[in-house]
């Protein structure tokens, strides 16, 4: 199993509790401001990249300065994102897990995207997580162990026009070889019996969400 990890920090919603899920083998990358955060509670990343309009000239000068390795774009002539550019970055470090930190926010364009963007991830073979402080957010298309994270809830949405083949094991409302499709609740607000559980599906895409309130 691949145990390497990349820990990216992006634009959204970031607070300093988020410093704790860094391990120190984590190779570490700042997009946008996400690196200027970075810098700012202890940590140099390992690379910084993106337009940068998100934070000052001086303040970009900061990043510079703290961070060896930089990848800087047009703000106008690119087509993908901050994050987006991140993840393809992370993956080109062959890791087995990548969690995107400061992926979700106000903009509900960017939250979306970025959780569309766990899609990328899934086809360089590397599972992806999203997390803030109310939720974390995967995607598979084959088999997950969803482990207890202290989220009081789990459920479950289809990324794709449906997902075939959903059996679950280990929680309080369990399904066999059932299929969800997009717009159905079925799958929302589910519990863990214990510390983990297992989810396997035949087709699709599915969304496993893990939330407080």
């Amino acid at each position: 199993m691949n145990d390497k990890r990349v820990v990216i920090f992006s634009g959204g919603d970031l607070y300093p509790q988020y410093i704790d899920e860094i391990r120190p083998t984590d190779y570490v990358i700042g997009a946008d401001k996400g690196a200027l955060f970075l810098i700012r509670h202890g940590i140099k990343p390992d690379l910084a990249v993106g337009d940068f309009d998100s934070i000052s000239p001086q303040e970009l000068e900061h990043v510079r300065a703290e961070c060896g390795n930089i990848f800087e774009c047009d703000p106008v002539d690119k087509d993908l994102t901050d994050t987006e550019l991140a993840i393809e970055m992370a993956a080109r470090e062959e890791p087995g897990f990548i969690l995107l930190m400061g992926g979700t926010g106000t903009r509900m364009d960017h939250t979306l995207a970025n959780v569309q963007m766990l899609n990328r991830a899934l086809q360089h073979q590397i599972q992806c997580a999203i997390m803030d402080r109310n939720n974390y957010i995967t995607l598979t298309g084959s088999k997950l162990e969803v482990i207890d994270r202290g989220y009081k809830y789990v459920s479950l949405l289809p990324l794709t026009p449906e997902v075939t083949g959903i059996t679950l094991e280990g929680f309080r409302y369990p399904l066999d070889n059932a299929t969800l499709k997009l717009g159905e609740s079925l799958g929302i607000s589910n519990v863990l019996l214990g510390e983990r559980g297992q989810i396997s599906i035949a087709g699709g895409l599915l969304l496993v969400i893990q939330s407080n309130d």
